[in-house]
């Protein structure tokens, strides 16, 4: 099938609209359901993903890898160290050459700019695989995975304890496509930028000074690493800021009683989870992980064939 026109990016959460959200769900459940039944199921044969990675990963790689090939196409690993890109190139000429060569692009990076400009100049989708700003690949896997155990998302809370970092700015664009509420508490210092949202994603936020009170009859709780990639400079001030940040028993303890844990790895036991948490009842990390290949399939399939009923 032809690739749609005009083409469809995936840099950010809300590039898609509800409608298109919802089937990108569906279709994960169905391609899911094929994947355990061993039904082979090929719409991407003979299409081509470039994965081009400035961050290291593992999660991100072996999901589109496995997931491009599960579909019947092929996947190219690029490293920018290995690349003109990590000599200077001008992102504009790579997209140019790039888009030429392949059907969609999945890029890991810094600067979400980076990702903007690629896609200004590509020929072909260009997947967001995680940039400094947002993750929009993880939290389409962390909503799919709330679904599959709860059921709809929409009303619900979920509460994000620890740094703003991407996944907390992805989580409050999705809360506002999917109409749920955020509670966010940071440490001081660490805070959410507003500057990056609208009026009507604000309106789904409430920020918190004590993470008890964000957790409090949360349907969701989730978190990340004290210090993401980038910023290992300063861990060790991070470490002391966040020390009242860790997602604990306590803390799961006043959300609601069948509330879930996310993490989207790694993560480290002891510092932004207790251990207790994270290998606890309430966590759902393993299936979360595991739902970046069903929803990157999914996604894959949507951007390169459309709407498959």
């Amino acid at each position: 099938m032809p690739i749609k026109h005009p083409i469809k990016h995936f840099l950010q959460f809300k590039d898609l609209s509800r409608a298109e959200l919802d089937h990108v769900f569906a279709r994960s459940k169905i391609i899911k359901d094929k994947f355990k039944r061993y039904e082979a199921y090929y719409p991407l044969q003979d299409r081509t993903l470039v994965m081009i990675f400035e961050k290291a990963s593992t999660r991100t790689r072996l999901s589109f890898e496995a997931g491009m090939h599960q579909l019947g196409g092929s996947a190219i690993y690029l490293n920018t160290r290995d690349s003109q890109l990590g000599r200077g190139e001008p992102v504009e000429d790579a997209a140019q050459v790039i888009s030429r060569m392949c059907d969609i692009v999945m890029i890991r990076t810094f600067e979400q700019s980076i990702v903007e400009r690629f896609a200004a100049s590509s020929r072909v989708p260009i997947v967001n695989g995680l940039t400094n700003e947002y993750h929009p690949c993880q939290v389409l896997a962390d909503v799919f995975t709330y679904v599959e155990h709860r059921g709809s998302i929409q009303s619900k809370t979920v509460a994000w304890i620890g740094d703003a970092n991407n996944m907390c700015n992805t989580w409050l664009q999705a809360a506002a496509l999917l109409d749920f509420k955020l509670h966010v508490s940071t440490p001081p210092g660490y805070t959410l930028d507003k500057s990056l949202f609208d009026a009507n994603e604000l309106a789904h936020l409430q920020v918190f000074a004590d993470p008890m009170a964000a957790c409090k009859d949360a349907d969701l709780v989730s978190t990340d690493v004290w210090t993401s990639m980038g910023f290992e400079a300063e861990n060790e001030a991070r470490l002391k800021a966040f020390a009242d940040w860790q997602v604990d028993g306590d803390m799961m303890r006043v959300a609601k009683s069948d509330a879930l844990f996310m993490h989207c790895l790694p993560a480290h036991r002891g510092e932004e989870v207790a251990a207790e948490v994270i290998d606890g009842p309430h966590s759902v990390v393993w299936d979360e992980a595991e739902n970046r290949l069903h929803v990157q399939k999914a996604l894959m399939e949507y951007l390169l064939c459309g709407k498959v009923e």
